[in-house]
């Protein structure tokens, strides 16, 4: 395999469906952008029914997660991790890779590809989109708390708590390649 041209953006779905909705409203009106999914994120946005509109979409269905060797030859310039899991984050701040999603993570990390994180479980109480329409309360254990809180001291990693957020620091990522590029 080699370099590309033009690196995309490589998005990340976990099995939340916390804001799931607004993550798929984002990916679809932005460009190069190819889709990871956890076995998790896959049944989620089964199980919601969502659709998306990204054209390349890879699923955790090898043991050693094949596609991260894209990070290597630098197809990639920005890792969003959207919605993100207590899971995910946990095995995260531990350097456990062992997901399609935390193993994007890591090899993102390696290869020096900045990261932006949207964590559900930031704040002690959150409001959380349930299958079917539903909303629900949702009260994190201080453990998810401090996880997010220790990624957030991670190198080339951006946690967000909000959509507003998410798009600002997409925004700012995008900006900054621009400009880099001029």
């Amino acid at each position: 395999m080699k370099t590309v041209e033009k690196p995309r953006l490589a998005w990340a779905i976990t099995g939340s469906g916390h804001y799931l909705r607004e993550c798929i409203e984002i990916i679809d009106g932005l460009e190069d952008v190819d889709l990871f999914l956890s076995r998790a994120g896959a049944e989620v946005l089964q199980q919601y029914g969502y659709r998306h509109q990204v054209a390349k979409v890879f699923q955790d269905k090898t043991a050693s997660s094949v596609p991260v060797e894209m990070f290597y030859y630098g197809n990639y310039h920005t890792v969003v991790i959207a919605p993100a899991t207590s899971n995910t984050i946990a095995k995260m701040v531990c350097g456990i890779s062992d997901t399609l999603v935390t193993n994007v993570y890591a090899q993102a990390g390696k290869c020096g590809v900045p990261s932006i994180v949207f964590a559900c479980d930031t704040a002690p109480e959150v409001e959380s989109e349930a299958p079917r329409d539903n909303m629900v309360k949702v009260y994190p254990r201080r453990v998810d708390l401090e996880n997010i809180e220790r990624l957030q001291t991670f190198e080339d990693t951006t946690v967000v708590s909000d959509m507003q957020q998410l798009q600002a620091a997409i925004q700012a990522r995008l900006a900054c390649l621009k400009t880099s590029s001029s």
